[in-house]
């Protein structure tokens, strides 16, 4: 009995497209994504998934997030994972799904997240400040952005002349795309056991 997941998009869908992949190798056994959604009728995730032949919703404002939790009702969703999802859910959103929501951040928490920190301003707050090391996390979502317990890491080293536009791409192929499918399993491994016992 495979956890059901959704994936929740707003632009290019890259980390969907990981996901999509580590789901086709095998990589996620205890998950299978179902659903798309995304707050952008125009981001081109939504292609990536209808490719995929998974489900896809547009859920736009106003009402943003009672569409969202409409459509993950009527797909039986149990695990949600924002990956490039520009919106912060409520504190009501996200109670509903009590450590079953993840998020993927492009720096290592705690430096260089929370409110404002997201796509190349992560980056160039990094460069800016002149840490050598950057990486990824991803994290449970709870009310706070970016404030959830981290499930795993992985560092990325800064490199002399990076640009922000540089060191994004590196970040997503060397910790993003590997990390997101990890916690995927992780995660839905640990909501088909609680199922089952």
């Amino acid at each position: 009995m495979r956890t059901r997941i959704a994936v929740l998009v707003s632009g290019g869908g890259t980390n969907l497209q990981a996901l999509m992949d580590a789901q086709a190798r095998g990589e996620i056994p205890s998950g299978e994504i179902v659903l798309v959604v995304s707050n952008n009728p125009n981001a081109y995730a939504l292609e990536r998934a209808k490719r995929a032949g998974i489900d896809t919703a547009v859920c736009t404002r106003p009402d943003m997030e009672r569409k969202i939790l409409s459509a993950l009702s009527e797909h039986g969703i149990e695990m949600v994972i924002l990956a490039g999802f520009m919106a912060i859910l409520s504190k009501d959103f996200v109670s509903r799904y009590p450590d079953r929501i993840i998020n993927i951040h492009p720096s290592l928490i705690p430096s260089f997240c929370g409110e404002g920190f997201y796509g190349l301003r992560v980056h160039r707050a990094a460069l800016d400040y002149g840490v050598k090391v950057t990486g990824a996390t991803v994290h449970y979502v709870n009310e706070i952005p970016d404030g959830g317990r981290i499930i795993c890491q992985k560092a990325v080293d800064i490199q002399d002349g990076d640009t922000p536009e540089a060191l994004q791409r590196r970040v997503m192929e060397q910790a993003e795309w590997l990390l997101l499918p990890r916690a995927a399993e992780i995660v839905a491994n640990r909501i088909r056991l609680e199922k089952i016992s």
